[in-house]
């Protein structure tokens, strides 16, 4: 099931999530109506935040051309970082059509658990890393444009408030 997903500026996306618990029926639910979610937008990642579920769970699916390799990470947590840094020009399905370009680490290793309830760990590079922390950033209540000055970020914002009127007249 397609989900909705909220637009900033929402209090919920500012708001640390909660760890997921047991892995029920009802999280694996919302996991594959997620990754439908992310695939309809289109994207590359969501997090259960960005649909209104304050849990610490992620979808995402970097591969453009190929077969689609969809990862759902519960509870994620980066436990490295490179030293080197990387900048990628990052969107949001939560900022639609909004972009800017972001530092951080090119290369992160996280741990998680599986929809089998499994632990698992890898080390991701390029877009995977960059995505990765990307949505980890959501389950901590952060935004992509708060590593934005303060001028482009309120720019955003204004923008994105215009968007939420004109979507609510249309209703």
């Amino acid at each position: 099931m397609i989900r909705s997903i909220l637009i900033h500026p929402d209090p919920r996306l500012k708001k640390r999530c909660e760890p997921v618990g047991e892995i029920t029926d009802e999280v694996r639910r919302l996991a594959a109506d997620m990754l439908e979610t992310m695939y309809d937008a289109p994207g590359i990642g969501l997090a259960a935040p960005q649909v209104g579920v304050m849990k610490r769970l992620l979808v995402m699916d970097c591969i453009k051309d190929g077969p689609a390799e969809p990862m759902v990470l519960i509870n994620p947590v980066v436990d490295w970082a490179s030293e080197d840094q990387t900048i990628y020009e990052e969107g949001c399905l939560s900022i639609p059509d909004q972009y800017a370009d972001v530092k951080r680490p090119a290369e992160v290793r996280v741990r998680w658990t599986d929809l089998e309830g499994a632990q698992q760990d890898r080390q991701f590079a390029g877009l995977w890393a960059t995505c990765v922390q990307h949505e980890i950033d959501h389950l901590d209540g952060k935004l992509f444009i708060d590593y934005l000055g303060p001028l482009k970020r309120q720019m955003i914002t204004r923008k994105m408030e215009k968007l939420k009127r004109e979507r609510a007249r249309e209703g």
